[in-house]
């Protein structure tokens, strides 16, 4: 398996990725599939901001998952910030490609001079907590009933890892 940078020719993979998980997860808080002008503006989008969007490739098993960040908030006061997606193909969860795809990402986000990744998670993902907090992620705040799917209320967890141990931001980054 090999991580790399997403081209236009992964966006049918990631997209089954990402509506499967909209399909049948609260991973995504979307009710709508997507098509794939969607995802190819999102990746172009990303991309254009300099930032990764990543795929874990298996050869001859296809792409397996994806990963990606961008800005956490629109302000310029956040730019320092960063919050991050990952996805793995259901029939591959469980076998660490979310744990390498993370990973990268933190590199990533470090070389980019960002301070700050934030993940916002479902409350009731726990391996998905789990695998943030093994790697330095401590929860932040929990947010009771702030979304729904599946005719349910569902609780938003942000966790944060601080990046690097600056006191003051480099104001020539972002």
């Amino acid at each position: 398996m090999q991580l790399r940078e997403a081209t236009p020719d992964d966006i049918p993979a990631i997209m089954a990725i990402y509506n499967d998980a909209v399909l049948h997860t609260t991973a995504i808080w979307n009710d709508t599939q997507v098509d794939a002008a969607n995802r190819l503006a999102w990746m172009s989008q990303r991309q254009a901001s300099h930032y990764p969007v990543l795929v874990a490739d298996a050869g001859a098993e296809g792409i397996i998952g994806y990963a990606s960040f961008g800005d956490w908030r629109a302000f310029d006061g956040y730019r320092h910030t960063v919050e991050h997606s990952v996805y793995v193909r259901a029939d591959q969860r469980g076998n660490g490609i979310g744990k390498l795809l993370l990973e990268a990402l933190i590199v990533r986000a470090r070389d980019l001079g960002k301070h700050v990744m934030i993940a916002g998670i479902e409350a009731g993902n726990k391996p998905s907590i789990r695998l943030h907090e093994r790697l330095g992620f401590n929860e932040v705040a929990r947010m009771p009933q702030v979304g729904t799917k599946f005719g349910q209320w569902l609780d938003l967890v942000f966790l944060q890892l601080m990046l690097d141990h600056r006191t003051k931001p480099d104001l020539s980054v972002g």
